[in-house]
């Protein structure tokens, strides 16, 4: 059965722990309390250390501290009031609450289908990455429950259904068509929510160990069969121009002599080199002459 893996790569956990608490609203905490103490020490009465207290507690919960990229939505009373950061903000403990603190950078999810079947039915295990960004925050946290496992969902749906889509052939050549593909329809999904998908990147797709053997045995076999069509080719067209040739030395017995001679003096001209030449050749050339000439020429003159 297939099966697809996700994983979200993100600040998600200290964001929700800026949720509530932050060092700067810790800081002042630490001091009310502290100086709620010496106070009490000084006036010998409990009074001014639980004023300090409470002082303390309500700025450790009040101050909000977000980050460049970040923005937060405030609610009150649990109704929608608006966005605040970056940077410092203040909220009214109990009455006011940080629902969600929103990164604003580009985000990755990757994204893996196992075991899916492709359109020529072969089973591969492709590997994604998504890169997304959230441009509208308000959007994103009002119109969606959990904007990055929805991220992750349509990912893993369209993943599944563009290969099922594609043969295995068109999945290996063409990833950035695949890529695009995906691209568009996780961004059709994703724009009513306030967030972008930019790219889809393909990182890997393997299929079995044992049909990536018959792969190659049969890309293999396939180089063999161009090969032999190649020399064929190539006999076919030297046995054409032998026909010519023949068809001409036939018509002009003179240039046939003058071929004889010229492979004749190919194979003599080496030195040690013995030819044994059938006397009818030597009477229908005329080479007696010729070898003879040939045999003056090269005795040493005393």
């Amino acid at each position: 059965m297939p099966k697809v893996m996700f994983n979200l790569s993100s600040s998600d956990s200290i964001t929700s722990l800026n949720q509530y608490v932050n060092p700067v609203g810790s800081f002042v905490f630490v001091v009310c309390a502290i100086a709620g103490g010496a106070a009490t020490v000084k006036f010998d009465s409990p009074l001014p250390l639980v004023l300090g207290l409470l002082i303390g507690t309500f700025f450790l919960f009040g101050i909000k501290v977000a980050s460049q990229w970040e923005k937060a939505a405030v609610l009150r009373f649990g109704k929608y009031t608006g966005l605040r950061g970056p940077g410092l903000f203040f909220i009214i403990p109990i009455v006011d609450s940080v629902s969600q603190f929103v990164d604003q950078r580009v985000r990755v999810t990757d994204v893996t289908a196992e075991s899916t079947l492709t359109r020529d039915t072969v089973p591969v295990n492709v590997n994604a990455i998504v890169f997304w960004v959230v441009w509208n925050a308000e959007k994103s946290i009002l119109e969606v429950q959990d904007f990055g496992h929805a991220i992750q969902m349509s990912a893993q749906t369209a993943l599944r259904e563009s290969i099922g889509r594609h043969e295995l052939a068109q999945m290996i050549t063409n990833r950035e068509m695949l890529g695009h593909e995906l691209q568009k329809i996780l961004d059709e999904k994703t724009a009513p929510w306030g967030i972008t998908v930019q790219s889809v990147e393909i990182r890997d797709v393997q299929i079995p160990k044992d049909l990536e053997d018959a792969m190659s045995r049969q890309a293999q076999a396939e180089r063999e069969r161009q090969a032999r069509i190649i020399l064929g080719t190539a006999e076919t067209e030297i046995a054409a121009k032998f026909a010519q040739a023949a068809e001409v030395y036939s018509s002009n017995p003179t240039a046939l002599h003058l071929r004889a001679m010229n492979m004749l003096y190919e194979a003599i001209k080496e030195k040690g080199s013995m030819v044994i030449v059938p006397s009818s050749a030597v009477e229908t050339m005329g080479l007696g002459g010729m070898l003879g000439t040939a045999s003056l020429h090269n005795r040493p003159q005393v």
